[in-house]
Parts: C-alpha cells; structure tokens; sequence
C-alpha cells in the first residue's frame, strides 16, 4: 500500500471511532478537505520514518498545526483554525489519546 491508501485507512478508522463516540463531525475520505487528508499522509510518513510514539505523533501533528496557523479553541473551527486538541498530549481527554495510539498501530501493520 502505498501513503495515501494507509492514510486513507487511517482516516477511516478515526471517523469509525470519532462516531463510536458520539462525534460526527468527520467526513468521509472522498469528502474530507485537503487540507485533512494532506494531515494525514504526513502523520504517515511521519511513523514510516521513524519509531514514534503515540505522544510524539500527537506533538508532530501539533507542529504542523501550528506552522498552518490553528491555534487552541474550545470547539474544532477549521475556518478559524481552532481546535481543542492543541494541548499537550498529557492534557488530552483520553479518548483524543486513544486516537493516536489507533493510528500508530494502524501505520506499524504496514512497516
């Protein structure tokens, strides 16, 4: 597979959990905004790269965010570019954490 097809997967896993939990606020991979899926392909070639932790995948994520402008917010506003994840990994709910642990295994099966 290549990066795209993983993080596709990845994507769609996330959206799979995100609804188990009572978010649906994420769409399909066909229907995400590139800026999501460009996201995502870049935490993939992020875990390819190297053995990274969960806490670091969240902490590379947040550099990128950062370096496109997203700052925190209490509610996810892609037009502002706000989100409540830009914590530290410690200060994430678990459930946000749990998010990272499901991407790295996903990713890891494909090393």
């Amino acid at each position: 597979m290549n990066i795209e097809d993983i993080a596709r997967v990845c994507h769609e896993v996330n959206r799979a959990y995100c609804n188990s939990i009572g978010d649906d606020s994420q769409s399909s991979w066909e229907d995400a905004p590139d800026w999501q899926r460009q996201s995502a392909k870049n935490g993939v070639e992020f875990h390819l790269d190297c053995e990274t932790t969960p806490e670091q995948s969240h902490e590379n994520w947040m550099q990128e965010k950062i370096a496109a402008g997203w700052i925190y917010g209490p509610e996810k506003d892609p037009e502002k570019k706000e989100h409540p994840c830009m914590v530290p990994y410690d200060q994430l709910p678990i459930e946000q954490r749990t998010k990272d642990y499901l991407f790295k295994a996903i990713v890891d099966c494909f090393k």
